[in-house]
Order: C-alpha cells, then sequence, then structure tokens
C-alpha cells in the first residue's frame, strides 16, 4: 500500500546529507512590469502554519490552518509525475539552479531558445519581500548564532562558509570530512533579526514560484532538491540555507490555479511525514508515494456546510504523526501510556535491607549539583517570592494555635524555627525537592490529645511527645529498610484527586472563614434609615457613670471633666480620658469600633481577583511574550506588594501579620533540649508505642500521597525521584524536632503542589500561530531551601512584615485553593453533572465511557470527599489518615462496578488489573503469530 511503501522510504538507513530538517517555506508569484521588466513578489509563508500578506495593508496575516483545494493537490501530483524532478544536484546560485533546470525541459517539453531565455531570465528576478507593517512578535529563545548588540550597531548572523562559497562541492565534502570551516558575517536588519529567532535552530528553507509567463503554451515545472543546503542571496527573506526550490510557470489566465497549487506544494513540505520523504526519497516515484499517503489522511469539508472565507485557527496541540511512520503503530484509541503513573523502578520492591532507599541515593546523587545550576532562572526567583508569602502566614497561624493548645510550650516562635529547620534539611537532601513540607490540621489535633491527657496525669508533655516522635522515627525508619513505599504504586488518581480536592476545599473554606471571623472584630455597621444618615456618626462624650477607677485617674491628673470639649477629642485621646463613644457608628458595646470587615473583604477578593487575573495574562493578547510570562510568574507577588500599597495608602487599620521580634523561646521553663523520659515514670517509653504508631500513619500516609501527585508522570519530571529518601529524611528531622521540643511538619498538599506548577517550563522557539507547549518542571532545590532559610530569618524582618494586611494573605489561600480546584479532573467531572450533553467538551473518556458510568465515578469520588470532610472537621480528625487508607479500598472495589477499560480511562488500573491486562494483550499477539 502507499502508507506501507512511505513507511518503508522513511525506515531506510539515514545518512548526513537526507537528515530531515524543520522548513521554512515561502511563496512567491511573479509581478510582471508593462515595459518587459519584474520582479518576484512574497505573498504567502509557513513557519509550521501559513501566513498571508494581506491585501488591504502591508502586514502578514495571524496564522493559520491552511485549506487547500482538491484538484491543486491532484493537478500538484500530475505536475511531479510529468514535470522535472531533480534530485541532489550541486548548485550555489540561481544562475546554476535554472542552468541545470532549462536542459531538462529541453528534452521534455522543447521549448526553442528564445522561450528558454525568457524562462531564465524570469527566475533570475529580483525577490521583493513583505517587511514592512509586519507584526511585533517577541521570541523569547535566539539562535545561538545571533549576535545581539545594541541599536546603534548592526546586528549579524554568522553562517558556515560552505553555503556561500561558489564550489559547494568541495565545501560540502571538507565539511562532511571534518574540516574546519571559516564562517561569513551577514548583517541582519531588524525584522529579519525578529524573523530568525522564531526559526529553530538549524532549519533549512524552501522556495515556492509560481506565475504566469506569456510565452509559454504549457506549464513549466521543475521540483528540486539540493545535495547541501545553500544560501542563496535574495531568494528567501531571511538568510537561511535553501534546500528545496518548485516552480511552477504556466500559461496566461490561471493565476490563481498557480497560487493554489503553489499553496499546496508548501503545505505538503511543512507535514511532517511528507517533508521527511523529500529529503530522503531517492526517485520521482517516492515523492508521488508522499503524495498520495498525505491524500489519504486528508478528510473534506462539505462545502455546503462551512464558509471557505473563515480562517481555521491552529489547534491548541497538535497531535503526533508517529503512527503515520512506524509499522503497526497503534492509534490513540488505546489505554494512554500515562496512565502508568507509579511503575517506575522507584516503586519496585528491592527484597533487600535498605534496597529501595539505597536505589534512591543512587538515583538522585548524579543530580545534585544539576539541583542548584538549574534554578539560575528568573522563574525561581517568582516561585520563591510566592511560596514566601503563602507559607508564612500557616506557619505564623499554626504556632499561635499550638500556643493556645499547649499552653505556651510550642508557639509562633517554635513554629518558625520548627519550620526553617525541616524544610533546609528536607530540601536539602529530600528525594524530591519540590515537595514544601507544612502543618496539618491532623497534626494540631494530635498534639491538642496529648497535651490534655498529660495534663490529665500530671505528665510532661514535652517529654511524652519526645518519646512519641522518637517512636514514630523508629516506625518510619523500619518502612524505610523494608521498602513498603512501594505500596504507593496503589495509590491511583482516584486517590490522588479526591485527597487535593479535600485540601483545596479546606483552603477556600479557611480562606473564606477567617475573612468572616473579622466581622467579630470589626463588626459592619450600616444605618437602618437612609432618612437617618446625618445622625450618623460616632464621638466621644463624658461618662454618665465614671468608675471609680476613672473617678481616681481624673483626680490623680487634676482633671475636671466639666472642663473638657469631650467631643473635640480624637479616639486615643478619648480613651486615655477614660470617655464614652456615643452613636450610631460606634460599637454594641459602646466602645468604638473602626468600620474595617468591609475593607478586609476588598482586600480579600481583590488579591484573588488581581492574581488570577495576572496568572491568565501568559496565555492573553497583549504585551510581548516575555512581558506575559514575566507578569505571570510574578503573579502572586505583584498582587501581594500592590494590595498592601493600596492598604497603605488608604490608611484603613486592617489587620496585620504579627511575626515575633526577639528569637527566644516562648516559655523560660523549657530548654532546647528535651528529654526523653524526664520527670516522667518509665513506662511511659512503652506506653508512647500507641500513639506512635497511629502518628506514623498520619505522616505515612500524608508524605506518600503528596509526593505521589508531585511525581505524577504528567509533569514530566526528569530527575526522577525517591519515595524512600523522602520517608527517611522526615523521620530523621522528625526526630529532631521531636528532641528540640518543635512543631512536626509533613509535607503540604497544596503548598506542593503550587511549587510544581509555579515551575513548569513552556517551550519557547514556537512557530507563530502554534501554542507554547509544556516542557516539564525546572527541578531544583533552591527555590525550597530559600523560602526556608527565609522564614527562619524573618523574626529579623519584623520591620516589614508589619505592613502585610492578614486579608491579603487570606486571598493568596483562596487563589491557590481555587486555581488547583480548578486543574483537577474531578472537578472537570462535576461540572459534567449539570451540562447538558450537546455542551459537553469532547474528552477522550465520553467517548468510550457510558455517561451514566462517568456520573457514577463522580458520585462515589465525591461522597468519598464528603465524608473524609466531615471526619477532618470533626473532634477525631486524629483518624483521618486512616481513611485515607480506606480510599485505597474503595477503589479496589470500584473494580467490580467498572471495566477494566472504564477504569483505564477514568482512573489508572491497579498493578495487578494492569499485570492481567498485559499478559492478556501478550497472550493476544502470540496468538495472532500463530
Amino acid at each position: 500500500t502507499t502508507s506501507q511503501q512511505v513507511q518503508a522510504i522513511l525506515g531506510a538507513k539515514e545518512d548526513k546529507q537526507h537528515v530531515p530538517r524543520k522548513l521554512f517555506s515561502q511563496l512567491a508569484e511573479t509581478c510582471m512590469a508593462k515595459g518587459g521588466g519584474g520582479e518576484w513578489k512574497e505573498v504567502a509563508r509557513w513557519f509550521k502554519f501559513e501566513e498571508d500578506v494581506e491585501d488591504g495593508g502591508k502586514r502578514w496575516s495571524k496564522p493559520y490552518v491552511g485549506t487547500l483545494p482538491l484538484p491543486s493537490l491532484l493537478l500538484l501530483r500530475s505536475f511531479i509525475i510529468n514535470g522535472t524532478v531533480l534530485l541532489d544536484i550541486s548548485a550555489s546560485s540561481m544562475e546554476e539552479i535554472a542552468d541545470a533546470i532549462l536542459p531538462q525541459q529541453g528534452q521534455t517539453t522543447g521549448p526553442d531558445e528564445e522561450v528558454r531565455a525568457r524562462v531564465r531570465e524570469v527566475l533570475l528576478m529580483q525577490h521583493r519581500h513583505q517587511k514592512k507593517g509586519e507584526r511585533n512578535f517577541f521570541m523569547p529563545r535566539a539562535l545561538a548564532s545571533v549576535a545581539l548588540c545594541p541599536s546603534f550597531c548592526v546586528p549579524f548572523i554568522f553562517l558556515p562558509a560552505q553555503t556561500l562559497s561558489p564550489q559547494p562541492s568541495a565545501g560540502a565534502a571538507a565539511a562532511e570530512g571534518g574540516v574546519k570551516q571559516e564562517s561569513a558575517a551577514i548583517a541582519l536588519s531588524k525584522a529579519e533579526l525578529r524573523l530568525m529567532k522564531r526559526i529553530p535552530s538549524g532549519a533549512e528553507a524552501c522556495s515556492v514560484l509560481v506565475g504566469e509567463l506569456d510565452s509559454l503554451q504549457q506549464p513549466f515545472v521543475a521540483f528540486v532538491r539540493l545535495a547541501q543546503a545553500v544560501l542563496l542571496p535574495g531568494l528567501i527573506e531571511v538568510p537561511i540555507p535553501t534546500r528545496f526550490l518548485f516552480v511552477l510557470l504556466g500559461p496566461a489566465g490561471k493565476a490563481q490555479q498557480y497560487q493554489e497549487v503553489g499553496r499546496s506544494m508548501a503545505t505538503l513540505m511543512m507535514d511532517e511525514v511528507f517533508r521527511a520523504v523529500a529529503y530522503k526519497g531517492k526517485r520521482r516515484g517516492d515523492l508521488v508515494a508522499g503524495i498520495d499517503e498525505f491524500l489519504e489522511q486528508v478528510k473534506v469539508l462539505p462545502p455546503g456546510q462551512w464558509d471557505p472565507s473563515i480562517r481555521i485557527q491552529p489547534p491548541a496541540q497538535v497531535p503526533s504523526q508517529e503512527q503515520r511512520k512506524v509499522p503497526g503503530a497503534v492509534s490513540g484509541s488505546a489505554v494512554p501510556s500515562e496512565l502508568e503513573r507509579h511503575t517506575g523502578p522507584e516503586l519496585e520492591w528491592t527484597g533487600r535491607f535498605c534496597g529501595g532507599f539505597l536505589e534512591d541515593v543512587k538515583r538522585k546523587a548524579p543530580w545534585f549539583w544539576s539541583d542548584f545550576r538549574d534554578a539560575l532562572s528568573l522563574q525561581c526567583l517568582a516561585s520563591f517570592l510566592f511560596l514566601y508569602c503563602a507559607c508564612m502566614s500557616p506557619v505564623i497561624t499554626f504556632g499561635g494555635l499550638l500556643g493556645e493548645a499547649t499552653e505556651g510550650h510550642m508557639s509562633a516562635m517554635e513554629s518558625l524555627l520548627g519550620a526553617c529547620l525541616s524544610g533546609v534539611l528536607y530540601s536539602l537532601f529530600a528525594g524530591q525537592p519540590l515537595t514544601i513540607l507544612g502543618s496539618t490540621g491532623p497534626i494540631l489535633v494530635f498534639e491538642k490529645i496529648i497535651y490534655h491527657f498529660c495534663k490529665d496525669h500530671s505528665l510532661s508533655y514535652l517529654s511524652l511527645r519526645a518519646c512519641i516522635g522518637l517512636w514514630t522515627t523508629f516506625f518510619c525508619m523500619v518502612l524505610v529498610v523494608t521498602d513498603i513505599s512501594c505500596l504507593v504504586r496503589y495509590v491511583t488518581r482516584f486517590t490522588e484527586e479526591t485527597y487535593a480536592s479535600l485540601i483545596c476545599l479546606i483552603f477556600i473554606y479557611e480562606a473564606l472563614e477567617k475573612l468572616l471571623h473579622l466581622q467579630e472584630t470589626y463588626p459592619v455597621h450600616i444605618p437602618s434609615k437612609l432618612d437617618s444618615l446625618t445622625t450618623y456618626g460616632c464621638k466621644c462624650v463624658a461618662p454618665t457613670h465614671p468608675s471609680n477607677e476613672t473617678l481616681h485617674f481624673w483626680e490623680s491628673t487634676k482633671t475636671n471633666a466639666s472642663t473638657i470639649a469631650w467631643d473635640s477629642l480624637s479616639v486615643t485621646e478619648c480613651q486615655q480620658m477614660r470617655g464614652e463613644f456615643q452613636g450610631a457608628a460606634c460599637g454594641h458595646d459602646g466602645s468604638y469600633v473602626p468600620n474595617v470587615f468591609l475593607w478586609c473583604c476588598i482586600l480579600v477578593f481583590s488579591t484573588f481577583i488581581l492574581a488570577s487575573c495576572l496568572k491568565k495574562l501568559k496565555t492573553s493578547r497583549f504585551f510581548t511574550t516575555k512581558v506575559r510570562s514575566t507578569l505571570s510568574d510574578f503573579s502572586v507577588s505583584l498582587a501581594v506588594v500592590v494590595m498592601v500599597l493600596i492598604d497603605f495608602l488608604v490608611g484603613i487599620p486592617s489587620p496585620k501579620l504579627h511575626v515575633p521580634s526577639t528569637l527566644k523561646l516562648t516559655r523560660d521553663d523549657r530548654g532546647w533540649f528535651i528529654d526523653p523520659i524526664g520527670p516522667n515514670p518509665w513506662w511511659t517509653l512503652l506506653a508512647a508505642l500507641i500513639p506512635a504508631l497511629l502518628c506514623t500513619i498520619l505522616v505515612f500516609m500524608d508524605q506518600h500521597i503528596t509526593v505521589a501527585i508531585v511525581n505524577r508522570k504528567d509533569h514530566k519530571l526528569k530527575k526522577g525521584c525517591g519515595y524512600h529518601l523522602d520517608l527517611f529524611m522526615v523521620a530523621v528531622i522528625l526526630g529532631m524536632c521531636s528532641l528540640m521540643g518543635l512543631p512536626w511538619f509533613v509535607a503540604a498538599t497544596v503548598l506542593s503542589i503550587t511549587h510544581v506548577n509555579s515551575l513548569k517550563m513552556e517551550s519557547e522557539g514556537s512557530a507563530p500561530g502554534e501554542q507554547a507547549t509544556f516542557q516539564g518542571v525546572r527541578e531544583q532545590r533552591v527555590t525550597g531551601l530559600m523560602v526556608f532559610v527565609l522564614l527562619g530569618c524573618s523574626v529579623f524582618l519584623t520591620s516589614v512584615l508589619k505592613f502585610i494586611p492578614m486579608p491579603v494573605l487570606y486571598g493568596i489561600f483562596l487563589y491557590m485553593g481555587v486555581s488547583l480546584l480548578q486543574g483537577l479532573e474531578f472537578f472537570q467531572r462535576l461540572q459534567l453533572l449539570c451540562m447538558p450533553a450537546k455542551h459537553q467538551p469532547d474528552l477522550i473518556y465520553l467517548r468510550h465511557v457510558p455517561l451514566r458510568k462517568v456520573h457514577l465515578f463522580t458520585l462515589i469520588q465525591s461522597v468519598c470527599v464528603a465524608v473524609l470532610w466531615a471526619i477532618k472537621m470533626s473532634p477525631i480528625a486524629i483518624i483521618f489518615p486512616v481513611l485515607d487508607l480506606a480510599l485505597v479500598l474503595v477503589r479496589k472495589a470500584m473494580d467490580f462496578c467498572f471495566s477494566k477499560r472504564e477504569l483505564s480511562l477514568l482512573d489508572e488500573l491497579l498493578p495487578v488489573s494492569r499485570s492481567k491486562l498485559d499478559s492478556a494483550q501478550k497472550e493476544g499477539k502470540k496468538e495472532e503469530v500463530r
């Protein structure tokens, strides 16, 4: 078949001369003057998608997917069959190419000398390129060969000497033999330099020339492939070497037809498969086979059901063409390979003592120094500033709550020191440094239970807590050396997204709850009658029944209350003189309360909206690519700075962030080292085993589910992961914090996902119209390290941090919860419950899974989230980690409700089901062979 023939061409042994490269195609047509002269006028170009010179103005159109008339493709096929095809000719100028084409045309069509001379004259006409009014695309990646210089000097591009040599064959031979070539510099205009930045390094050109010629009686057609790409000055609008040339000249009266054939040729050269055939083909028949294979892939649009004048916008993602190149390649209907999320070598059970841990160390050690070099990016600075703002408030708030629960045994200062110590050690030595450690609700509940138990039984809280922490460290070490972390492979996307959805909802709930809690301190005062607005106010008056303390104060200060102009006193003066506040704008208890709650609401939602808008700016049409990318990276940091400045300028006394200003422990009756026994009896050392087992489950599940989400295959991490090494580091840190009397920290889900999202990289040198593609995550240790180092130094930054309003930080929590929730497939499926079928998006699982099964899967997941929420918010929140284990059992039970194919599309297959499916596929292949 044609497909097999093309696959055979592409599967042939490659040589250096016929390696397919990226192409820049350009279409030019003849523009003849009345006096007999003329020129070639550029009318279209292709980087990947088509751009046309618009008739109404001197500018390029937006890139679009070109639609081709079927007759033009068939006519092009006929021209290739009957016209001149020259493959691998040696030429270094248009004169030599014309001289090579015309003898061939003489043999086939037999034009007389006058016509041949006229054709040669047309081929050698000057080229006029469209440059004025060009769109100002900002290209983020320059070619390595382009030297950027100030505006007063001329940019230069350096090209190998063989592309300029009049003897290209000798130059090419020397290049193949490894002879060092000199370079030549060519001056570039600003427009040409912008274009060069848009073209991938090493790309070559294809020039398509079409037009009318009165002296011709039949079409003159030639397809030329040069043996070596050669720079032909003036032919292409940018100085890149030309490899292909297609010429179509014909009798007058068919200019539109010739132009469509030229567009077809240029579009074909942009097709990945045909371009490879054009590079590797050895005869005319190979090109024809390439066109036939292209026609087999063409989809026809009915003429009465679409508007041909509409330009089709480039797709967000172009599907892979590998199935057209490789024999027997499967289509996209098979189970996606990305569903194999947790089946890598890091989760294989080794059966050896410390086997998994040692493999993690070997896997991560070669990347250690690169984890610091790879942080040299502006994106890392933006991520660091964002995470610092996001981590500061939870750490201080957690410390404050812990101080209330433990009567100051551990408070905000211990929380800051514990976060600094834990985060620095984890960022330096963990297997997955993208994970951010933080405080969790179950940890706080666990601490409360321990403290109340110790208080009721007259035990030393910090000593018993140290025993529990040391036993937990021991149990985690046992899990590390026995490779128990390999059980993470049973955690599928169902468990990950259920857990992540719960944490996102908690972030949103807590942000709004803390905002509403401010109303108790700063109530809203609204006049019930607008007609009484003139009486609305708050003034200072003398106390009606002064207390003895007030009278004693007046007597000691020799103050005569009757002589004081009470209504002219300020708030501070009124409070100093023991006056009372009276009026509708005063508090219900008679004290003056400023009306700041509405201002706090404005700060919260303004921060959320501003951060969201700046983040979405990356995909907008405003500004240049670099500006959009920078504003998007610094979206949260900019939102915080802007709202802090606005709050400072407005002057409304909103609640501010409070950071301890002195570096010392909260209580003076405790030291930096905690004796595990201390004043407690010896049996507490053994009794600590029971709560330590529960704490181990809590740490294991919180840590591994979060790390599993970070290590998902769709994040395209390249440096590997280390579940055993991560758990080892958490165990060591937990033991150290226990002995020092500092709070415990484990992996924080929302902060970790936010960290990953802030470091996502996209392709830089994309062609016009081609959307940037996700390239992976900037894996490094510096951002997490610097966040926790600065957290430890926050004690010395109180003069700056005191200006940050707490509502601004609540807005960041709201932003993180909402943005991460929108990225979950579970949230996407929730929207389908209220969406008519005709308005549902074209998702892969909706094509192959009945809608009722999709809704059933979503409802089961929703019930799990609701149950986890109820437990998390109840007094028995300490059993929350056990319910995380129950999610794995629920997912296992779903094997009886859904088929393996449905689960592979909606979730993932469990390891047992996956191995059975693989065995079935292998058996099927054996049967086919038989």
